[in-house]
């Protein structure tokens, strides 16, 4: 009997002539081939190439992490322990429990007026960056545009664009205090426009915004019939007598507005991973679904931990604001003084001065200035276009890093403008 040949795809795995044959013919990347066209346009994070340098360092002050240096308090980490040894180890409901969705229901209530029903308008996540995550992939269809201020947080416009929306940039200035602009935002708005994301307290910059420009901006949301994710995880950090409100206490916002928030920041439990959404039910209800298929429901220990923290944590964050304020201002005149302009931030834990004297890009001081002086920042261009000529510096670290971070930044500006 003649013997039939090998078929080629049986031979490919064990002849390695056919493998590394001159013949074999050229095929893309395998990641052009198997990763999705959209997660392919998404540019990987300019913050992690700094961070990538700046561990191969010693004797560095970071001003580029953005999160709290103080511990969680120390009655909730209890709650945390007591959760453990209660033995409170299994799902909850894909709400989160009802005991923290009661608490805060009573906690946004009380700050800014707004009733959220904790049974089926309000919905624990694993911190606020899933909030933002499921809100978006739940609400928007292809082709949908989200308008964004920028510079803006660095996941807001791949969030938008893996839940196939497209995002829509309006460019916010130093000369503005980097408030949105109403009239540009109305410029934006197109047939296929259909919501806003908005981040006040702001990261990178620490703006806020003044009130009559939140009431313009709430009307033209309504007159325009859009949805607006309002992204407050900072709205326990304000400064200077700014009185933070709820986007969805403004007229006619509850109904459209799609609350996130979290824990993280005003309670320095960033590493405990929760945060929430207030919504309508009818919202809520489609958010829920993404929720429950990818994450199922939050941690219940920490859910138990960030309970504590509604019920006794008001001192700890009155605390934690006083030392931020002081040391806000200790940055914001120290960059003044050094030459690099830089508008008075009234929330958050950042600073954006202002760079452009020293004739370097952002990305340019950024990483001249950690290998010659050892002071990480982050450059304004890792929050989009229009964060070039800044660089976001965190505050929320001591005050002795702080005056040592001034010196060290000052002597590197003074040598790139021939002071020195």
């Amino acid at each position: 009997m003649t013997s039939q040949p090998t078929p080629t795809s049986t031979r490919l795995a064990t002849d390695p002539s056919i493998l590394n044959s001159e013949s074999e013919p050229t095929r893309p990347p395998l990641s052009t081939r198997v990763l999705a066209r959209r997660v392919d346009e998404v540019p990987r994070s300019g913050i992690r190439r700094f961070f990538d340098i700046l561990a191969t360092m010693t004797d560095v002050i970071s001003l580029g992490v953005g999160e709290p240096d103080f511990d969680t308090p120390e009655q909730v980490i209890e709650a945390g322990r007591h959760s453990l040894a209660s033995r409170r180890t299994h799902y909850s409901s894909n709400y989160g429990t009802i005991e923290l969705r009661r608490a805060l229901a009573h906690h946004i209530e009380r700050l800014y007026g707004v009733r959220y029903d904790p049974t089926e308008e309000i919905l624990i996540t694993v911190g606020a960056s899933e909030a933002l995550d499921v809100a978006v992939r739940a609400t928007l269809d292809p082709g949908d545009e989200v308008i964004t201020h920028e510079p803006s947080y660095v996941s807001y416009r791949p969030a938008i664009i893996f839940a196939g929306g497209v995002p829509t940039g309006v460019t916010t200035t130093i000369e503005e205090d980097f408030a949105l602009d109403p009239a540009k935002v109305e410029a934006a708005i197109t047939p296929r426009t259909k919501a806003m994301l908005l981040n006040y307290p702001s990261n990178p910059t620490g703006a806020v915004l003044p009130h009559d420009v939140q009431d313009e901006i709430a009307r033209i949301a309504v007159r325009n019939d859009l949805l607006v994710y309002s992204d407050e995880i900072y709205d326990r950090l304000v400064y200077g007598g700014y009185e933070m409100r709820c986007m969805a206490a403004l007229p006619g916002m509850r109904r459209r507005t799609v609350l996130m928030g979290g824990f993280s920041k005003a309670y320095a439990m960033t590493g405990w991973r929760i945060g929430y959404i207030c919504a309508p039910s009818e919202i809520l209800e489609g958010i829920l679904k993404v929720h429950q298929y990818v994450i199922m429901c939050a941690p219940t220990v920490a859910m138990d931990a960030a309970l504590e923290a509604l019920k006794s944590g008001e001192p700890d964050i009155a605390r934690m604001v006083a030392s931020y304020d002081h040391r806000r201002r200790l940055l914001v005149d120290g960059f003044n003084a050094i030459g690099l302009r830089c508008f008075e931030p009234l929330g958050a834990f950042y600073a954006f001065p202002q760079i452009t004297s020293t004739g370097l890009t952002s990305d340019a001081f950024a990483e001249e200035l950690l290998r010659e002086e050892s002071v990480a920042v982050v450059p304004g261009t890792a929050f989009g276009e229009a964060g070039e000529g800044h660089v976001r510096c965190c505050y929320a670290t001591s005050e002795a890093e702080l005056r040592e971070a001034l010196v060290r930044i000052e002597r590197f500006v003074k040598r790139r403008t021939g002071q020195a």
